[in-house]
């Protein structure tokens, strides 16, 4: 009972923080002046002067060019800094530099938001590689994420798209920067380790000398929970200790993963002008949350079937993989809100999840619709929106609208190549793994083909958490889900702002009697069912030939 008060009251504490968030990020973003430039301002302005920006409204082509330059820039920076942290500072442990395709793994892991690691991280970077490259790199990410959103979201609503480099610089400097201040310092104060020394030396009860890795660990827990990164300092993640000590900061960890993704839906109601489509999407989206988390729960407490002493079949709760300081509920929750948010943390082994429990998260980064992560995720679900708006307008034979403009062939035909992009990213390398490199895969049958599965769809939902166990830190692996992570993070960026420059060219036409309404229930129910059929059948053969059929040979 107590167990699921904590999930209770960790989902109420982000109910409760949404809507007011949602509101301050569509003020963050609004280029009339206000009481933030007040505050914000003058350290702005700085930063304007210094790279040369001027805060003059862009085209989409712009906005794209400006997006794929400077985050291309930043790629190759951290790139170098990678290959030659043996030579940089801060490096006591003398830690080698990585190899040319780790380094390339690394750097596009972080640059799109993944944060997936073919490295352990106590042992894979120095402390100047973590301080400077890494945590960089989960400043910028997740703002072009946001930053990408606003833009898209003020082209539907028929708006100037703004300036890329204005939106980057404000997402750091009005909502990741201060919010993260706050979150290292609460961090701090629950015993996460916040220094430059590399180790401590403990004596254990045996008497035995024991080396434990140590870092500045509280300003790296924050951005990387609030940025929806999820890279961890240590190879364990949020499972060690050090990143994630007690029930408190598992609790800020999952809020502060959630924070970003649920608040957008009510940053786009203000943007478009109508608060009631925000609500209805968010809505919507908590259903399929709420749906996800009870399955995981149920599949967690029921664990693997036992046999008892009289022979008869029983189930027992899996503990397995799972530190018992948060047990089956506290590590259920994290697994979900990680996958749904598209972080990538990890309090629990997801290897060790119960066959559908793993399902849960594999479906979670399939879908990429449920909250999902900083910006992109909300981006993925206004294009549901639009799909369920153009899908409705045909069956009752008129030419679809969505916020007072026509959805026609042009902007479908976008929408359509961004949907299928992303099963292509996963279920082409998946086979190719499955055929040609076996032998990193460390499980055989049902399992085996799950664990390669569940690496490329969480390198196409730029996720980054894995079934440990793969011997991904190969050539192969280094290379195509590097490919798998760029192409999945920019192509729909690309894709979808060039949809909302299609519709922000064209002329508004009058609602009707016969417009569909999408700040109602009904819209939000025909949401749901487009986003089930559409994107979940899609990968529902893989399912059955994973997790599914696993399931059923318990």
């Amino acid at each position: 009972m107590f167990a699921y008060i904590g999930v209770a009251l960790t989902l109420l504490i982000a109910l409760l923080l949404a809507r007011p968030m949602g509101a301050y990020i569509a003020r963050a973003f609004d280029y009339t002046p206000g009481k933030l430039d007040r505050f914000f301002g003058p350290l702005e302005k700085i930063m304007y002067k210094l790279g040369g920006i001027r805060q003059n409204n862009q085209t989409w082509k712009q906005y794209v060019v400006a997006l794929l330059v400077s985050n291309t820039v930043m790629a190759l920076i951290v790139y170098v800094i990678f290959r030659l942290q043996d030579k940089l500072p801060l490096n006591p442990a003398g830690i080698p530099a990585m190899s040319p395709e780790l380094a390339f793994n690394t750097a596009i892991s972080f640059l799109t938001n993944t944060n997936l690691q073919h490295y352990s991280g106590e042992s894979g970077l120095s402390l100047f590689s973590q301080m400077s490259a890494i945590v960089f790199m989960m400043f910028v990410s997740p703002a072009t994420g946001i930053a990408a959103a606003i833009a898209f979201m003020r082209g539907l609503a028929g708006k100037p798209m703004g300036n890329f480099f204005v939106d980057l610089v404000r997402a750091i400097t009005r909502i990741l920067l201060p919010l993260c201040v706050v979150a290292a310092l609460i961090f701090i104060s629950q015993g996460v380790p916040q220094t430059l020394q590399t180790s401590v030396t403990a004596t254990t009860l045996e008497g035995t000398q024991q080396q434990i890795g140590m870092g500045p660990l509280g300003s790296f827990v924050a951005i990387k929970e609030m940025g929806n990164n999820g890279g961890g300092f240590f190879g364990a993640n949020s499972a060690h200790p050090f990143e994630n000590p007690d029930a408190i900061s598992n609790m800020l960890q999952m809020i502060l993963m959630l924070l970003v993704p649920i608040s957008l839906p009510f940053t786009y109601g203000r943007i478009v002008g109508n608060p009631k489509q925000g609500r209805v999407l968010f809505v919507s989206m908590a259903i399929m949350f709420l749906i996800m988390l009870s399955s995981s729960l149920y599949a967690e407490h029921q664990g693997n079937p036992l046999i008892n002493e009289l022979g008869l079949q029983q189930s027992a709760g899996s503990m397995e993989g799972k530190e018992v300081r948060f047990g089956i509920e506290q590590s259920s929750l994290y697994s979900v809100v990680t996958t749904a948010s598209e972080t990538g943390a990890v309090n629990t082994m997801h290897d060790t999840l119960t066959p559908l429990g793993g399902m849960i998260a594999l479906s979670n980064m399939m879908l990429n619709t449920v909250f999902g992560g900083s910006g992109v995720g909300m981006m993925n679900v206004l294009m549901y929106a639009m799909i369920s708006v153009f899908l409705s307008g045909l069956m009752v034979g008129r030419t679809p609208e969505f916020l007072g403009r026509k959805v026609e062939g042009k902007e479908m035909k976008l929408i359509a190549v961004t949907l299928l992009i992303q099963p292509l990213l996963v279920l082409a390398p998946t086979t190719i793994a499955l055929m040609v490199f076996p032998n990193t895969i460390s499980n055989p049958g049902f399992h085996g083909l799950t664990q390669a599965l569940y690496e490329f769809t969480s390198s196409a939902a730029n996720n980054g958490s894995g079934f440990e166990g793969l011997g991904d830190n190969t050539i192969f692996w280094n290379i195509s889900t590097g490919i798998v992570m760029m192409i999945a993070r920019f192509f729909s960026m690309v894709t979808l702002l060039a949809v909302a420059g299609s519709m922000l060219a064209k002329t508004p036409v009058p609602e009707s009697s016969g417009t569909l309404r999408t700040d109602q229930a009904l819209f939000g129910s025909v949401f749901i069912v487009v986003v089930v059929v559409v994107g979940a059948l899609t990968f529902f053969p893989a399912l059955v030939l994973g997790p599914i059929a696993e399931q059923l040979t318990l």
